[in-house]
């Protein structure tokens, strides 16, 4: 049987592989704090408040959902990203992923409450 070259699953891990990097735990805290954490989410908040703005509904849906994923994958990733660094940042960050998880679900569950009534309204 001839190979057929790469698959799109191993294609897809490469493309991937920082995103696993970080889910495993092997990426810097640095990195995955203030690059993944706070510039990326600020991005979805963006993108969230401009689709409440102009009143894209199905879109403000889609970016809870994608939110919510994201959060969990971001908190278990700088969870896990502490060990890397000493023990003061390692601590504070997971300090603060607590926060944020909390912070997020609530937020989240209340956009939703609200898209839900806007949705029933119309």
């Amino acid at each position: 049987m001839a190979d057929r070259g790469p698959s799109i699953g191993s294609a897809l891990c490469v493309f991937l592989a920082p995103e696993i990097r970080v889910w495993r735990g092997k990426a810097s805290l640095r990195l995955v704090f203030w690059g993944y954490g706070v510039v990326a989410g600020s991005v979805l908040a963006v993108l969230f408040a401009t689709a409440y703005y102009l009143n894209q509904i199905a879109l403000q849906q889609t970016l809870i959902v994608v939110s919510a994923l994201y959060t969990v994958w971001i908190v278990v990733g700088i969870w896990r990203c502490a060990a890397n660094a000493t023990a003061f940042w390692g601590n504070l960050a997971r300090l603060l992923c607590v926060a944020w998880a909390m912070n997020t679900a609530f937020v989240l569950m209340f956009l939703q409450i609200d898209l839900l009534a806007t949705f029933m309204l119309q």
